[in-house]
C-alpha cells in the first residue's frame, strides 16, 4: 500500500483529488491533506511518506519552494497544476509525474504505477546501501559512507579538511580543492566522523584537527593547510584549546 499526502491551497481541488484517488484505494491511501504549505513542510520533516501530490501555484509559497524547505527528498513527487509552463522545472526537481488539472483518471492511474516503481527502486537501493555500509564497517574501518547525488561515496577521513553547514545541507571540503554537498545537517555529519580527529569549532563548522596550520588567538580563527579561515566560537574556544 502506498501512503501519500495532498498539498493544494484550494480545498475544492483537494476534495476532488482525494475523491479521484478513492478509485485506487486498494493501491494508495491519502493519509493527510494540507491547504497550508508550511504545515505540509512540518509534516514531511517528521513523517515517512511514499508520495506527495503537490500543487505548484500557492499564495504563500509555490511547490518548488516547499520542496527546498523540506530539504531531504526521499519520497516521490507528483506535481498537480492548471498550468503547463512548469514542466521543465518539475523535471529538474526529479518529479515522477506532472498532472494537469482537471486530472484525468487514466493519467492518475499511470502516476500511481510510477509511484509504485519509485518505491520499489528506493527500497532496493536502501537494501543495497545497507549491505555496502555493513561491508564498510567490517572491512574498511577508516572510511565513512556519504550518500550524495544518488550514489554512495566512501571517504577516508584524512581527505576531509572541514565541513560547513548550510541549513539542511552540509558541504564537505576535501583535499585538492574538491567538495561534496550532502543533504544532511551538520550534526548528522558530525556523528559519522571520528571524534578524536574532528572537532565542531562553531555551530556552522567542523574541522579536521590534523589539517590545522595556525590558530589566530586574538581573532579567534583557525587557518587550515588549504588556506581556509574558519571561525572558532567563544563557547568552543577553551574546549578547542584543551585538545592540544
Amino acid at each position: 500500500m502506498l501512503h501519500c499526502i495532498l498539498v493544494d491551497d484550494e480545498p475544492r481541488a483537494l476534495e476532488t483529488l482525494a475523491w479521484e484517488l478513492e478509485q485506487f484505494k486498494e493501491e494508495i491511501s491519502v493519509v493527510q491533506t494540507f491547504t497550508q504549505p508550511e504545515e505540509a513542510i512540518t509534516y514531511l520533516k517528521k513523517n515517512p511518506i511514499d508520495c506527495v501530490f503537490l500543487d505548484i501555484e500557492m499564495p504563500s509559497m509555490d511547490g518548488f519552494q516547499l520542496l527546498e524547505q523540506v530539504g531531504r527528498i526521499d519520497f516521490a513527487i507528483v506535481f498537480t497544476t492548471a498550468y503547463n509552463e512548469y514542466a521543465i522545472q518539475a523535471l529538474k526537481k526529479e518529479a515522477i509525474d506532472y498532472l494537469l488539472k482537471p486530472i484525468d483518471s487514466d493519467d492518475l492511474r499511470q502516476a500511481i504505477q510510477k509511484i509504485k516503481k519509485h518505491k520499489s527502486n528506493t527500497e532496493d537501493n536502501k537494501k543495497f546501501e545497507h549491505l555496502l555500509l555493513h561491508f564498510n564497517e567490517r572491512f574498511q574501518h577508516k572510511k565513512i559512507a556519504i550518500n550524495t547525488d544518488g550514489k554512495l561515496v566512501f571517504l577516508d577521513p584524512d581527505e576531509i579538511c572541514y565541513a560547513a553547514s548550510d541549513g539542511n545541507y552540509t558541504t564537505l571540503y576535501l583535499e585538492a580543492a574538491k567538495k561534496i554537498v550532502v543533504t544532511k545537517k551538520l550534526k548528522e555529519i558530525n556523528a559519522l566522523l571520528p571524534e578524536h580527529q574532528f572537532f565542531r569549532v562553531h555551530h556552522s563548522y567542523i574541522i579536521n584537527m590534523h589539517k590545522i596550520k595556525e590558530f589566530l588567538k586574538s581573532d579567534g580563527y583557525i587557518i587550515l593547510e588549504d588556506g581556509s579561515k574558519i571561525p572558532v566560537s567563544r563557547q568552543k574556544k577553551s574546549q578547542f584549546l584543551n585538545n592540544f
